[in-house]
């Protein structure tokens, strides 16, 4: 019997080797990977803004690069194939004294975090991609201005100026305006107003406008939201959030309503999170019968910021 407990003790530690083993080859793959994808995203920032490099200039900034992507499932009842992929890539350039940015996006800066059957109507993937510069007057001025290609690759100019106002200790106001012109969809403006309530020191609650005008359809969408942005521990926070949409014409009204809680947590590494967001959505066309859905998100950092 003393012989048998031996040799299972032996094979338990044995088997548990190998286990940690197994996960540090695994860990080892993951550092590998991240590392080999930040240092070529720096490798072509680099060489993209030598093409701006005066000669015989020595510039003691190294252009930054970050992608950033996100992977996501969101199903819901009616509607079991919502998949998307996310990617965005910014290249900062110091020979233009950090005042000209690359982007490559395919989504809406106003998008990003928003569950796809609760997003702009009339948006689709192919509609918020875009390749841009964006220019400022000066690194830190609320004053942004891009130039590119974007939806269904349209030409596009865009100026934006976005800033934030303590109203008091606790209260933040934060507000932007753009307006943009599109080759084949005209002329648009958005405007945002958000206000930030600093509850306590881990919950802040939000209450976020936004209006949009398009001149290819002549109508106004706007959308309003409120939050509770809750930090449970220095990896992980909370977001309880409600959302409400709707179109000027042909008189004022509610396309869509969503209502969701959203868990985020960042783990295993320091450039890699995870979301779990359950959500109820109600939709005009869909009669407003309520949809039950879940997303699954990870996303993953390259570079530097």
């Amino acid at each position: 019997m003393q012989k048998i407990g031996i040799i299972a003790l032996t094979v338990t530690v044995v088997g548990f080797a190998l286990s940690c083993k197994a996960q540090e080859k695994q860990d080892e793959w993951l550092d590998t990977m991240h590392q080999s994808i930040s240092e070529s995203v720096m490798d072509s920032a680099q060489w993209f803004d030598n093409f701006f490099a005066l000669k015989n200039q020595q510039e003691d900034q190294k252009a930054l690069g970050e992608i950033r992507v996100r992977l996501g499932w969101e199903p819901r009842s009616r509607e079991l194939d919502e998949f998307e992929a996310k990617l965005r890539i910014r290249v900062k350039l110091p020979n233009l004294k950090n005042r000209v940015d690359l982007i490559l996006s395919d989504y809406d800066d106003a998008d990003e975090d928003k569950i796809r059957a609760g997003r702009v109507n009339g948006r689709d993937r192919k509609d918020n991609f875009s390749l841009a510069l964006r220019y400022k007057t000066k690194p830190d001025s609320g004053f942004s201005h891009r130039i590119g290609f974007g939806r269904r690759f349209q030409y596009f100019t865009k100026s934006r100026y976005r800033d934030a106002v303590d109203i008091n200790e606790n209260l933040e106001m934060r507000y932007d305006a753009s307006i943009y012109y599109y080759n084949r969809d005209k002329f648009g403006t958005d405007l945002g107003l958000a206000l930030n309530y600093d509850y306590s020191p881990e919950t802040v609650l939000r209450f976020d406008n936004r209006f949009y005008f398009r001149e290819k359809s002549d109508d106004w969408l706007w959308q309003h939201s409120w939050q509770m942005l809750h930090q449970i521990d220095d990896s992980s926070a909370m977001i309880l959030g409600y959302y409400i949409e709707g179109l000027s014409r042909p008189s004022y009204h509610l396309e869509k309503y969503l209502l969701s809680v959203k868990l985020r947590k960042n783990a295993f590494r320091q450039w890699l999170y995870f979301d779990l967001e359950p959500f109820i959505v109600w939709r005009r066309e869909e009669s407003f019968s309520a949809s039950f859905g879940v997303a699954l998100r990870v996303e993953g950092f390259f570079g530097e910021r």
